[in-house]
């Protein structure tokens, strides 16, 4: 079975070859963790890393947890993919708004390309969980839109193209018995419209999913079916 990436050329991607035998599509590092436990002082923990590439390096995102157990988000930086250094403070999102800003936790980050800056999106803790969205071209700077929905919704995950000229998010609406993956339209993203979902469990569809690589020409076609082919991404 052949498998291709479809996108930008990584040619320092940190890689081991497949071992001898392993009949997997995806194997494990064999010195993981390739992070302690404890990469901060006064962090009992860090998990849910979002990494890419970025001016020949890697950067991310990642979930911490501090001596109060509230989780927050700090950049991280690599130069092989390998070795991370964080920042010692959690991300500080600059917003206008004050109302938009209010954050009561913040775990579960996803960066995504998107047209020359890379988004953000995260579970932001809102009145409850929901989606939160930021930008930013330096990871320095981070620009927070408005949350994407009310609560209840988690692992909000951006395609890193648009379709038809619009921010294409899919979603897991959460806490209320539902076990969909809906899809999401946007034009600026500010202001989303729920779209088509699909009704398969989300244990099993990708409730820890990071952003596909690229999406499938027939998105383009029917982005109902977007839902169906990334929950193998």
């Amino acid at each position: 079975m052949k498998l291709k990436i479809t996108g930008p050329a990584i040619p320092n991607i940190p890689w081991q070859p497949k071992p001898a035998g392993n009949p997997d599509v995806v194997w494990r590092y064999d010195a993981n963790p390739v992070i302690g436990r404890r990469p901060l002082p006064r962090v009992t923990g860090i998990f849910n890393s979002a990494v890419v590439p970025f001016e020949g390096k890697f950067i991310g995102v990642f979930r911490t947890e501090g001596m109060d157990r509230v989780p927050h988000l700090h950049v991280g930086r690599s130069s092989d993919g390998f070795k991370f250094t964080f920042e010692p403070s959690p991300i500080e999102f600059k917003c206008d708004d004050p109302e938009v800003r209010k954050q009561e936790y913040a775990y579960d980050p996803r960066v995504t390309p998107v047209d020359g800056e890379f988004y953000v999106t995260w579970c932001n803790g809102y009145h409850g969980p929901t989606i939160g969205i930021a930008r930013t071209k330096d990871f320095v700077h981070f620009e927070q839109l408005e949350n994407a929905f009310l609560p209840y919704n988690r692992n909000g995950v951006l395609f890193p193209r648009k379709f038809n000229g619009k921010f294409l998010m899919l979603s897991r609406p959460s806490d209320t018995g539902t076990r969909r993956l809906a899809t999401s339209l946007s034009a600026r993203a500010l202001t989303w419209s729920i779209g088509a979902s699909t009704a398969t469990s989300w244990v099993a569809a990708g409730r820890g999913g990071r952003a596909p690589r690229s999406a499938p020409a027939l998105a383009d076609r029917d982005e109902r079916r977007l839902a169906a082919l990334s929950i193998m991404a």
